[in-house]
């Protein structure tokens, strides 16, 4: 097995046998624990880790002197992986994080962490 999967698996193991393992952000301002379930974290790994093999191969390609208009070609797909992750943790954050807090009384503070990633985020 590659150093990868171990990574994932000692991850994913790190995680409590709970149906819903608690990983906190390590933002000083974060208002509660983010917890999500081990399948959708699982989901998030797996692909993030699709997408580091999809760069070495983007490596490969350039290392062997493969014509540009391919090396550009799965550039934009892992361009367009990488979004697809980043709409499943945003969605996920929405419907969990954000939830929890409009439940919680303390929405004020998670809509402004949020507004603050999504500023960094898009360009």
């Amino acid at each position: 097995m590659n150093g990868t999967s171990n990574k994932n698996e000692q991850i994913l193991s790190n995680s409590t046998d709970s149906k819903k393992p608690e990983h906190s952000h390590n933002h000083p301002h974060s208002v509660h624990p983010h917890v999500h379930s081990e399948e959708s974290l699982r989901k998030i790994v797996n692909r993030l880790s699709r997408i580091e093999g999809h760069i070495r191969g983007i490596k490969t390609m350039v290392q062997q002197n493969s014509p540009c208009p391919d090396v550009l070609l799965q550039i934009a797909a892992v361009r367009g992986a990488v979004d697809k992750v980043a709409r499943i943790v945003l969605d996920e954050h929405l419907t969990e994080c954000v939830a929890r807090a409009a439940k919680n009384g303390n929405i004020d503070v998670e809509m402004q962490e949020l507004k603050a990633a999504l500023d960094r985020f898009l360009p």
